[in-house]
């Protein structure tokens, strides 16, 4: 056998694709610097989306063509989340210093799922800030998933390993006839109850706790649910709390929770996938109290972080736990105190990924790059516009608020007759318009109009705009002598 160099897919012409990538950069760099020359989000049509629809190729493409597509056919039609004015779910905006550490990881091609090299260092030091961060122990331990979803159902997979023992690992959940139960607000986001299905645990045996008049978890009647799944012979192991929930952003009373949850010996996990990262700003760290406490949180840093999509995190107290919950003997993961196969524990052991990019160095450029001082203000700032959009709102009279403001996200609607249908339509003519993108919510059983503000780029003129634009298209919907009207 001889070798060719026509079976290598690196280039044949080096200085060619050098050319090639300044001028994608450079189109990325422009694209960012430019984004409010654009509408926030457009509609497909229907020839581009046909255009991706064509058979598996066979023949390669010039990359230049192949860039040219995307540039035409991709990039103007994405969801959008990187523009000013796009507030309709919590994405975070990214910044152009973690686009180009995902260039250098996508570059340097590292799997990450153990070993001894350079890039898991990368990673156990985002380990160890968040320990500092959250005031966690030294033997806490983390990974990087792909997002809070992931988070949270290692959370509870860590959860029940503790309280079943690590032989249910081998002898299955039902083995020693326990029935688990676990708790979590009305509020909470929906992948908890996916968590317990897939943890076969059930998602009739995650219990909804009330809510207050703030959107919190009621915490008495967390006691007496608590309580009362005792009483029948059921096992309580898990409990839930929120740090700004989907709906309205509201934080839940984490203290209370905690002492409730020390007091019943089950697990404290925090859904931080939204809030987490406010421990980073002087002024939201203290709704935030309690955190500290959890024994595993959940979170998200291409969120209020800003670190390009995706890297998620989640943060155990005691390491062990983990370790007890995902480590495998497997003869081809064997370790060695020498050479490439050192450096246990490795990543593997901490989650169920095997193969795992280099999510750690575009969220170490952009701390390092930025530092947490800025990082912080970012997200004082995009509550601060969520109050002012509250005033906004409270000063309009054709306007409502929905739900109180904890931290940055309004839920809000126009004032009309048929409220529920118009605010709907409001949002999706807010969308086809490219003026701002909010997105939809049912507050109380009413429809919403929700702003989730997280970008880093987003202004009181992008506010502004977006209360502006609300009101020309319910005037349009309902005509000029029926806004504000009481439905």
């Amino acid at each position: 056998m001889t070798d060719s160099p026509r079976h290598s897919l690196d280039p044949a012409d080096w200085p060619g694709l050098r050319a090639q990538g300044h001028r994608m950069l450079d189109d990325m760099f422009d694209h960012l610097e430019t984004l409010r020359e654009r509408p926030v989000w457009q509609p497909i049509p229907d020839a581009v989306r046909g255009a991706f629809s064509e058979p598996l190729p066979k023949a390669p493409t010039d990359l230049a063509a192949a860039h040219a597509r995307f540039m035409t056919q991709v990039l103007p039609y994405a969801v959008g989340n990187a523009h000013p004015r796009f507030m309709g779910w919590v994405h975070g905006g990214g910044t152009a210093q973690g686009m180009l550490a995902e260039m250098l990881a996508a570059g340097l091609n590292a799997n990450l799922g153990g070993r001894d090299q350079m890039p898991l260092e990368v990673e156990r030091q985002i380990v160890r800030w968040m320990r500092e961060l959250f005031g966690f122990p030294d033997a806490a331990n983390g990974v990087f998933v792909t997002g809070s979803s992931t988070a949270n159902l290692i959370g509870l997979l860590v959860a029940r390993t503790r309280v079943l023992g690590a032989g249910s690992r081998a002898t299955g959940i039902g083995a020693e006839g326990q029935r688990l139960t676990a708790y979590a607000a009305a509020s909470a986001h929906g992948c908890v109850a996916q968590a317990m299905a897939m943890a076969g645990l059930g998602s009739a045996a995650l219990r909804t706790v009330p809510v207050d008049g703030r959107h919190r978890m009621d915490v008495a009647a967390l006691s007496s649910l608590i309580a009362a799944d005792r009483h029948s012979g059921l096992r309580p192991f898990f409990v839930v709390g929120t740090a700004g929930t989907v709906d309205v952003g509201a934080v839940d009373d984490l203290a209370a929770i905690a002492a409730i949850a020390q007091r019943e010996q089950v697990w404290f996990h925090v859904d931080g996938a939204l809030g987490a990262l406010g421990m980073l700003a002087p002024d939201v760290a203290p709704l935030l109290a309690g955190i500290e406490r959890a024994d595993s949180i959940a979170l998200d840093f291409h969120k209020w972080g800003q670190v390009p999509y995706d890297a998620g995190f989640v943060l155990v107290r005691d390491g062990a736990h983990q370790l007890d919950t995902f480590a495998s003997p497997a003869a081809y993961l064997a370790r060695h105190p020498r050479g490439l196969a050192a450096g246990s524990p490795w990543p593997c052991d901490l989650g169920p990924d095997l193969s795992r990019g280099f999510r750690a160095l575009k969220t170490w450029f952009t701390i390092v790059a930025h530092g947490t001082e800025q990082l912080g203000a970012a997200i004082s700032h995009t509550c601060a516009l969520a109050r002012h959009l509250k005033h906004r709102v409270e000063t309009t009279p054709a306007l409502e608020l929905l739900a109180p403001v904890a931290l940055n996200i309004v839920c809000f609607r126009y004032r009309c007759a048929d409220a529920d249908r118009v605010n709907a339509e409001i949002v999706a003519d807010l969308h086809e318009s490219g003026i701002a993108v909010p997105s939809t919510t049912t507050v109380n059983g009413r429809t919403a109009i929700r702003a989730a503000i997280v970008n880093h780029r987003t202004q009181a003129s992008d506010i502004d705009a977006l209360v502006d634009a609300v009101l020309a298209c319910g005037a349009a919907r309902t005509g000029p002598s029926r806004p504000g009207a009481t439905p």
